[in-house]
């Protein structure tokens, strides 16, 4: 999908929303300008301002306050933005891809998620299955994960055991690729030779 557009050869940008407060969050999208608040001692560009004519990812988009939604909902309807502390507002042209583990549908309920904005977030929905739904993938995952992080820590390659696999297969994950991936991580830093087991993290 990302390389049939014609935003293909335009800047990737993305955010993991739910990393950031709510007002480094406003800035890291929207920028602002000089002056705007203590520490602003000089213009900066937006996410959005930096995506143009590209693509804005915008990670963990569930975990982001009311007053962010409703200020990426008028940037979407608008397709400008105004930057913290300016009087003037600039006009995008960006994809906004969003990704999230949580259910909006549930927060939408309770009132946590505006429905306004999910509707117009929800154009084109890609569920990505969990790993308890398809385990055979999970060794491929997992390789991938522990030849990503050794390198990554300038660690030598490390071998998961046959136990450690079939332990991994049959394990629900309800965090996701994230938990698998954190238990890696874990089994690379205390593992004490060059094959990971079970008992080389906390399973």
């Amino acid at each position: 999908m990302l390389f049939r557009s014609t935003r293909k050869g335009g800047p990737f940008v993305p955010i993991n929303c739910g990393a950031l407060p709510e007002n480094v969050l406003e800035s890291e999208l929207f920028g602002h300008v000089r002056g705007a608040f203590t520490g602003a001692i000089r213009n900066k560009k937006g996410r959005f301002e930096l995506a143009h004519k590209g693509t804005l990812f915008l990670d963990e988009i569930g975990d982001i306050s009311p007053t962010i939604q409703t200020k990426l909902l008028r940037v979407l309807q608008e397709k400008e933005i105004k930057p913290l502390g300016d009087t003037k507002s600039i006009v995008v042209d960006v994809r906004v891809i969003a990704s999230t583990n949580q259910n909006l549908e549930e927060k939408m309920k309770t009132g946590e998620f505006r429905e306004d904005f999910f509707y117009r977030l929800n154009v084109l929905p890609i569920k990505l299955p969990s790993l308890r739904e398809h385990p055979e993938d999970i060794p491929m995952i997992a390789n991938h994960l522990l030849e990503k992080h050794c390198e990554k820590m300038n660690k030598p390659l490390k071998k998961m055991s046959a136990e450690l696999m079939e332990v991994f297969t049959n394990r629900t994950w309800e965090g996701n690729v994230r938990e698998l991936e954190n238990v890696i991580i874990q089994g690379i830093l205390f593992s004490t030779s060059g094959e990971i087991n079970p008992r080389d993290m906390d399973l």
